[in-house]
């Protein structure tokens, strides 16, 4: 029997086929899942059609800005009326202003400081309250972080503290939603080359230093990630819940 035959998600924050939410959701289609799609906006309609259309001609897509929440609201009632109920749900959206990715950290706008909260932590919030009506029999909600979430990576500047706000947000959200038995975790990958990834100066040179200093002595690969995805959303992670898990080739673990 497939891990997760017959269960029901939506993932958020594909970009295109070097996304880590596309990884995770090829993992959770291939584990039998049925799954929804958005999209941020007409740029990144077309490349979210083509990918999610492989999963079948019928597969759900709806256009979702995260900032507002009346298309959020729209995003759940839709699923509520093809789904009926949903099991999973997949966090991998982030934002901050180029310009924050760039110089000190110390020299960060109140504006950039506010868009990155708001798309890349509070949206995690935004969700989990409308997700959770449809979790009737319980769910997984996974969302993705990153290392310099915990320490200083130069470059990530305003990114990093959003992603502390969402790691603290995947604990108090856990506590909130536990009794629905509904688990919330997150996943801190190692860099991958992706959309956002490319916005950050000094990203090539930063995949050369993950591969000389982690454990492994490599970088992780988007199936890695994917197969993790689909753990936490499967029974086999029933009482894990409010975590980080590094998928980074044990780099965290290093202190030089």
């Amino acid at each position: 029997m497939s891990l997760l035959a017959g269960k029901l998600g939506i993932v958020f924050g594909v970009a295109n086929k070097r996304s880590i939410a596309w990884a995770i959701a090829q993992a959770w289609h291939k584990a039998g899942a049925k799954l929804a799609f958005t999209y941020q906006g007409e740029r990144l309609k077309d490349n979210v059609e083509e990918l999610a259309g492989t999963f079948g001609a019928d597969t759900l897509i709806l256009p979702c800005d995260v900032t507002r929440d009346e298309e959020i609201a729209s995003v759940f009632k839709t699923v509520a009326e093809k789904f009926g109920r949903l099991d999973l749900l997949l966090h991998s959206v982030a934002y901050a202003p180029k310009e924050a990715l760039e110089g000190e950290f110390v020299n960060t706008s109140r504006e950039a400081f506010r868009v990155a909260h708001d798309v890349s932590a509070y949206s995690l919030v935004a969700l989990a309250r409308g997700a959770a009506p449809l979790m009737t029999e319980g769910g997984s909600i996974v969302a993705m972080s990153y290392y310099g979430a915990e320490k200083v990576v130069p470059h990530y500047n305003v990114m990093g503290v959003a992603k502390a706000a969402l790691e603290a947000s995947t604990r108090y959200l856990a506590y909130d939603l536990g009794p629905k038995k509904i688990r919330v975790n997150c996943i801190s990958a190692g860099p991958m080359n992706t959309l956002a990834a490319r916005g950050i100066a000094g990203f090539s040179d930063m995949l050369k230093h993950y591969e000389a200093h982690a454990p492994l002595k490599r970088n992780v690969l988007p199936e890695e990630l994917g197969a993790t995805g689909a753990f936490l959303a499967s029974d086999g992670a029933a009482a894990i819940t409010g975590q980080v898990l590094y998928v980074d080739s044990g780099y965290q673990i290093m202190g030089m």
